[in-house]
């Protein structure tokens, strides 16, 4: 029915607006606020350039084959990085603004450009 419709229609761009569900690989670097390797409970010596440099080398990687994103994030030691980097569903006021306005702006299926947050650099990849 039409009713069925539009209360659906209603309700995914409500909860497309309200939440996402994204994905990302992070390096972080020692100047992050939580300057430690999760994966190997290891401090980090990475420099803020170098973690930028890393992330622009990735995203070089996915301009080419943007089907590399999980398999990237899962060989980069984040704390995300067993599940492909996957976040699960978010909703605004959850992230570091940065990140959420990032992957708010982000389509379906779209990839970021390199995001900063006190966290490290960051590229983001909306899956929902």
């Amino acid at each position: 029915s039409i009713f069925k419709f539009l209360k659906a229609s209603f309700n995914n761009i409500f909860l497309n607006w309200m939440q996402v569900r994204c994905s990302h690989i992070l390096q972080k670097h020692k100047g992050s606020r939580n300057p430690v390797d999760s994966y190997r409970n290891k401090p980090i010596t990475r420099s803020l350039d170098e973690a930028r440099n890393n992330i622009k080398n990735f995203r070089a990687q996915l301009d080419k084959n943007p089907n590399l994103f999980g398999e990237l994030a899962s060989h980069i030691h984040n704390a995300n990085a067993g599940k492909n980097g996957d976040l699960g569903f978010f909703e605004r006021g959850d992230m570091q603004k940065p990140f959420e306005d990032a992957s708010f702006a982000l389509k379906v299926g779209e990839i970021s450009q390199i995001v900063e947050t006190d966290s490290g650099v960051h590229l983001i990849l909306r899956t929902q």
